[in-house]
């Protein structure tokens, strides 16, 4: 989602929010109690005993901390820290025990990124995390022998205003409250004679010593190299409720985070332009404005870009370098690579997405080790209808309408034909090519446990159209046309549980765990579970869907639509983004992570491959957008560009 803060349409973020949690009153310290008077000795007869003096309530110092708004005191806001002397021992400090205050203020806004032309909005840089200062009450123990307060200190990590024990603190200290005087003696009794007069009370106890802090602003230098807050505690010996610098006995420093670099933003108009780093560019031309990556960026190094004009602009490339938008919504420029002709039927891709193997009916198996770059025919010519890899794309396995199916174990190079001669459609493998499963329309299910060696007959002769398997074999799922139903087992094929309902079903899909399942229906929708198929839900538009591809994790997914266009997901089949241009699609597949994919035509067309979420790399990559649409981004290193913050009318174009 576009951000607002980030791109300067917000008003300029405040300086650190708090200092501590508002409005908590907490007894800083104890202070003595009064003494019990001693009565004095009689004389004469009778004479009384002398009384024992009574003891006083104890009576505490408090802290008390709020907000103070903007004005005189902080002209941009900040925390009132009033102190005193609980004289009524309400828990509380009154108005009318108020005998000091003090004021934490924050510091002055940062500056607003600029707004971009014709409602493009500029981009500012993110905060630095805040200093955070926290005062709790501490039960008498061992940090505090009469009790205090627990001073705890760190940097807002989160951004939410409150410093958290766990995580965020970095330093904690006490302020501890000072003992109650000990009680007077009593006085002795009088001799025995005429009644005495009673004895005078013994004098009071000394008060404790209260504790006290103070906070105040720390500029930037050797104590905090970007400014913070210092943290001052100590004991108030003169008894003016205030701390007085001989009274320092500790002190503390918050240090708030390095800022991040804001973006000097500039306008565009030129149609060729080389970008600087930490710059942004005001797209504000009538025809296409062309933005170049900086040819040697540091790492860190922020650019970024927003349409205002009608012509769009587009980000070029040096050599080396590529962007990465895997979790953005985008097109990815699909090429054509030099396998034409003839009408394919299957495709299959290592997990690298390098090796690759495409079926052709009545011609040949072709097999590409560079990811489609080239292509060479292998085997004789058949009527192909399936084919299978293995992750390292050297055990493959294809299957011929009313032929066998042929092992290779070899990335291709030589082939050994196995099981009968069946109307073969639907082939998959496990990722180390040893557990292969097959399916026959007007036939049954197979399953080879040897690498196609042996085969077993499952489950019952249907009109079967594709399998998909697990990673490691164990479960399997299977579709079936002609208003049948899916089938899924979870032990390599021995027992098979119907699914779903009866549909056109022509295309399944699975994750390595084999619970994340997406299934094509011709003439409906696409179907997904997330349970090894014991639940399904529709996804994706309607469509006359033939074939699907899923990454290994799930999320990435690719389906064919025929004739139509190509539709990629990134988030397990939530949203769906039309691909490339429209064709009469018969196979998809991906490398294990989503981000290379294959597409065979049945027409005759040329097979084409595409990088899903990134460039190509060099100057034939680019990444395009139109008015309106905005995009930043950050290098990393080796080339690579990530995206980092979008605003997107239309799905971001990447060549």
């Amino acid at each position: 989602m576009w951000n607002e803060r980030l791109w300067g349409r917000a008003a300029a973020r405040s300086g650190p929010r708090a200092l501590c949690t508002a409005a908590v009153v907490v007894a800083l310290a104890a202070c003595g109690g009064d003494g019990g008077g001693g009565g004095g000795a009689g004389s004469g007869d009778s004479g009384s005993a002398g009384g024992g003096g009574g003891t006083a309530a104890a009576r505490f110092a408090a802290t008390k901390v709020s907000v103070e708004p903007v004005g005189a005191n902080c002209s941009h806001g900040g925390s009132r820290i009033e102190s005193g002397i609980d004289a009524n021992n309400n828990g509380a400090l009154d108005s009318a025990e108020v005998s000091g205050v003090q004021f934490a203020c924050h510091g002055a806004p940062g500056t607003a990124g600029a707004n971009g032309a014709n409602g493009s909005n500029g981009a500012s840089g993110s905060a630095a995390a805040l200093a955070l200062v926290r005062i709790d009450a501490e039960a008498p123990g061992a940090q505090c022998a009469a009790g205090g307060s627990r001073i705890s200190a760190g940097l807002d990590l989160d951004g939410n205003g409150v410093l958290a024990l766990a995580g965020e603190a970095t330093s904690t200290s006490y302020v501890c409250a000072g003992a109650n005087g000990s009680n007077g003696t009593n006085g002795t009794n009088g001799t025995n004679g005429t009644n005495g007069s009673n004895g005078s009370n013994g004098t009071n106890g000394s008060n404790g010593v209260a504790s006290l802090m103070a906070i105040a602003d720390e500029t930037a230098g050797a104590n905090c190299t970007y400014g913070g807050k210092r943290v001052s505690s100590g004991l108030d010996a003169n008894g003016n409720a205030a701390l007085d610098m001989g009274e320092v006995s500790r002190t503390d420093y918050v240090c708030n985070g390095a800022p991040s670099a804001d973006l000097n933003w500039v306008a565009a108009a030129d149609s060729t332009q080389a970008m600087a780093a930490n710059t942004g560019y005001l797209a504000t031309g009538d025809t296409l404005v062309t933005l170049t990556l900086p040819a040697s960026p540091a790492l860190g190094d922020t650019v970024a870009v927003s349409g205002a004009g009608f012509g769009g602009w587009k980000i070029a490339q040096n050599a080396g370098q590529f962007v990465s938008a895997r979790a953005v919504p985008h097109v990815g420029v699909w090429a054509a690579t030099p396998l034409t002709g003839g009408a394919f039927a299957a495709v299959a891709s290592s997990a690298d997405g390098q090796r690759l193997v495409a079926a052709q009916m009545g011609g040949n198996l072709q097999v590409s080790t560079d990811g489609g770059a080239s292509w060479t025919a292998r085997e004789s010519v058949r009527q192909w209808t399936a084919v299978a890899s293995s992750d390292d794309g050297l055990r493959l396995a294809a299957a011929a309408d009313n032929s066998q199916i042929y092992i290779s174990t070899d990335g291709g190079a030589n082939w050994a034909a196995q099981e009968s001669a069946r109307g073969w459609t639907g082939l998959a493998s496990s990722s180390d090519g040893l557990k292969l499963v097959a399916v026959a329309q007007f036939g049954q299910i197979y399953t080879s446990t040897d690498g196609g060696s042996n085969w077993t007959s499952r489950d019952s002769t249907r009109v079967w159209d594709s399998v998909a398997s697990s990673a490691d074999g164990t479960r399997l799922v299977a579709v079936v046309r002609g208003g049948d139903y899916i089938y899924t087992s979870s032990d390599s094929g021995a027992n098979w549980t119907q699914r779903e309902s009866a549909r056109e079903w022509r295309g399944v899909a699975s994750s390595a765990d084999g619970l994340k399942l997406v299934a094509a229906a011709d003439g409906g929708r696409l179907y997904r579970s997330t349970d090894g198929g014991v639940n399904w839900s529709p996804v994706g538009p309607s469509g006359r869907w033939l074939a699907v591809a899923s990454s290994a994790d799930g999320r990435r997914l690719l389906a064919a639509d025929h004739p139509g266009r190509l539709h990629v997901s990134l988030d397990a089949g939530a949203s769906w983004t039309a691909q490339g241009t429209s064709d009469t699609w018969a196979a998809v597949a991906c490398s294990a992570d989503g981000t290379r994919l294959v597409a065979a035509p049945f027409n005759g067309g040329a097979v084409r491959t595409s990088l899903l979420g990134r460039s190509s790399t060099g100057t034939a990559g680019a990444a395009s957008g139109g008015r309106y649409d905005a995009l930043k981004l950050r290098y990393v290193g080796g080339g690579e560009f990530i995206v980092v913050d979008h605003a997107l009318a239309a799905p971001l174009r990447l060549e």
